[in-house]
């Protein structure tokens, strides 16, 4: 397995558990019966658990873009040191945005998104310019 899909294949791995946290945090607010029966699905989430759950949205918005380009990448051949620099770089951003959009550092979910979208664009650009 290439380096490129083996990233995605954790990245697609850590956002299938980023719901774990702001669902434990419902389940903790409102208790196991209400959540489970969606009587509570108005009541607000603590703020940390409200950014989890953002992030995890945001988790799953990229990873649909990221991994058509690492398959289409491996498809076309055009994987190479880069793709797999960019894949390791991306899911690396894509954990470190997740923890620190739920911790609420300032500026750091903006840093680690533009990290990720620049990855992606690089692997973009070795498709287009290598693959071609």
């Amino acid at each position: 397995m290439t380096t490129d899909l083996y990233m995605l294949a954790l990245a697609a791995g850590i956002t299938l558990l980023m719901w774990l946290p702001y669902i434990l945090a419902h389940i903790a607010n409102v208790g196991p019966v209400a959540a489970l029966t969606y009587k509570a699905d108005d009541e607000p989430l603590p703020a940390w658990a409200a950014r989890a759950k953002k992030a995890h949205y945001n988790a799953i918005e990229n990873l649909v873009p990221f991994a058509a380009l690492v398959v289409v990448a491996h498809i076309a051949g055009a994987t190479n040191e880069a793709t797999a620099a960019a894949a390791v770089v991306y899911f690396w951003a894509r954990l470190a945005h997740y923890g620190l959009y739920v911790v609420g550092v300032p500026f750091g979910r903006t840093l680690t998104f533009a990290a990720g979208w620049l990855a992606m664009a690089c692997i973009l650009w070795q498709i287009v310019t290598v693959g071609a």
